[in-house]
């Protein structure tokens, strides 16, 4: 058995262990916190690159700040900033430039929120610069393959998404391929967690994130969104990206910003099945969406 299948089996069978251990009901982030469990959060997208799948991105810092504060207004709970397309397909830009966008943002919107900042970013360097300027999260697509990312949350109290990927961005959605797709996921998110709790990161600042259209096919994403259930374990909250993306547009036969109503439905319906966190564009509409599938999934007894 080679290192990596040893690390993936070491992960599995101890968060395995503690599968049932009591559920995290505060998200800590450095001196921040979020309550969990009693409404499902709003992250908001806030985009800075010109190359966003969505065609959303924000050069000018200061029209990214004011859509950030739009969204608080709107109902936001966390800002999640992205300076780097992840899109199928895409290319890194280099880390300097990714740096100075993140932290030039950041170091905005700091001053004038409490709400949690998330970073969008899987590279050392552009991570510290936005931990540097403010940052409490920093939501890795990679699920922190390299371990640099997890040690730096570490050392800035910061919390981490764990999302699992197949591939990279640049190829991910060429020919996405799985034996077990929840087993593997699974075993991803398992992996990823362990890097972080090895490095140091509190079970309580770790999030999970099941990487719908990273690596996946229309039948895959419909097959993660429809068991959400079965990637729940060591009692940490589900995040759920699903907002314009691809499989919304193949299904109902919209272009990208005409895609509010097939996002509606699947975060309705990844509330309905597990979904604690829900990352998207259409902050007003979407918090309007949680609060009316809250009012329905989360009045009866908590789902195990």
């Amino acid at each position: 058995m080679d290192d990596v299948q040893t690390d993936k089996t070491r992960a599995n069978a101890e968060l395995h262990e503690a599968s049932n251990a009591q559920r995290t009901t505060v998200l800590r982030a450095g001196t921040r916190s979020l309550p969990l469990r009693k409404r499902t959060l709003v992250m908001g997208i806030v985009n800075l690159s010109e190359d966003s799948f969505s065609g959303d991105g924000l050069a000018d810092p200061a029209a990214a700040v004011e859509r950030a504060t739009r969204f608080l207004s709107a109902g936001a709970d966390i800002l999640d900033v992205g300076a780097m397309s992840t899109r199928p397909g895409s290319m890194p830009i280099p880390e300097e430039l990714e740096a100075a966008r993140l932290a030039g943002v950041i170091s905005l919107l700091r001053p004038l929120t409490d709400a949690l900042i998330s970073a969008d970013s899987y590279r050392p360097g552009p991570a510290a610069a936005a931990l540097k300027a403010g940052a409490d999260i920093i939501n890795d697509v990679t699920g922190l393959q390299d371990a640099r990312i997890a040690r730096l949350a570490a050392a800035h109290a910061a919390a981490v998404v764990v999302m699992h990927i197949q591939g990279t961005p640049e190829t991910m959605q060429l020919a996405p391929t799985y034996t077990d797709l929840i087993g593997e996921v699974r075993a991803g998110l398992a992996l990823g967690v362990q890097t972080a709790l090895d490095a140091g990161v509190p079970h309580e600042s770790i999030i999970l994130d099941p990487g719908v259209g990273f690596g996946k096919n229309i039948e895959h994403n419909l097959e993660l969104l429809r068991r959400l259930g079965e990637l729940r374990f060591f009692g940490l909250p589900l995040l759920v990206g699903v907002s314009r993306k691809g499989f919304i547009g193949k299904i109902t036969g919209r272009e990208v910003h005409d895609r509010v109503e097939g996002t509606a439905a699947a975060v309705a319906l990844a509330i309905a099945n597990g979904a604690d966190i829900v990352r998207v564009h259409d902050v007003r509409s979407m918090v309007a969406v949680c609060r009316m599938a809250d009012a329905i999934v989360r009045t009866r007894p908590e789902r195990e």
